[in-house]
């Protein structure tokens, strides 16, 4: 299946490690908000500070890395 330029996916990082990938808007947003809302819920060693994401646009053709638009600042909330 070709991309279209158009497409934005994106990528969910948990310290610095991707847990999810390639992900359409609808499937982000749910996950995103999922993932906030299991660390206020359980214990862990994980906090909210510690979820990021990188927002990339599509590609004319396939194989190859999307073009990065947006990428959630370490110092910044990451909601």
């Amino acid at each position: 299946m070709m991309q279209n330029i158009d497409d934005i996916t994106y990528h969910i990082y948990l310290k610095d490690k991707p847990i999810y990938w390639n992900l359409d808007e609808e499937d982000f947003e749910e996950k995103w908000q999922m993932l906030h809302v299991m660390i206020d819920l359980i214990t862990t060693d994980y906090e909210k500070e510690d979820l990021s994401y990188t927002k990339l646009q599509g590609k004319v053709g396939y194989g190859g890395p999307g073009r990065v638009v947006y990428t959630t600042p370490i110092d910044e909330d990451s909601y």
